[in-house]
């Protein structure tokens, strides 16, 4: 086997799924008026209210010099409002508006949406969320 061709390479069609993906979520989050990167904030906040920048940073593998443009264009759509803890003032806490909550209830058909568009079996798909999983546990 030769280990040089692009076809016997692990990393194209990862790299290749992963685009087809985000564009796949770009047309089904324009309803919602976010980006991809901004749908993964909010499902990390629909999860728990009031979070950390940090907090947020670290369960998306994201830096603050990413991810406070991010935050500051949600705050401008008014549903995350940014403010500084009052135990630590070096610390920005991140809490969803009213709008920011009623936002989950429109985003709900965005996962089975995706589901649907991959025509795989649930069961395979949780296979591949293994085995990724592993594979970026052990890079």
């Amino acid at each position: 086997m030769d280990h040089l061709k692009l076809e016997n390479q692990v990393c194209f069609p990862i790299y290749t799924l992963a685009k087809e993906m985000v564009n796949k979520y770009r047309s089904l989050l324009e309803e919602l008026e976010l980006t991809y990167p901004q749908y993964l904030v909010m499902l990390v906040l629909w999860e728990k209210d009031e979070q950390s920048v940090s907090a947020i940073g670290e369960k998306l593998n994201l830096d603050s010099g990413t991810l406070t443009p991010l935050l500051k264009r949600l705050e401008q759509k008014e549903i995350v409002i940014r403010k500084r803890s009052q135990a630590d003032e070096r610390m920005v806490v991140i809490s969803l508006t009213a709008a920011g909550h009623q936002l989950k209830t429109k985003a709900q058909n965005v996962p089975s949406a995706m589901v649907d568009a991959m025509s795989i079996p649930v069961a395979e798909l949780k296979v591949l969320k293994n085995s990724i999983d592993k594979i970026l546990s052990n890079l």
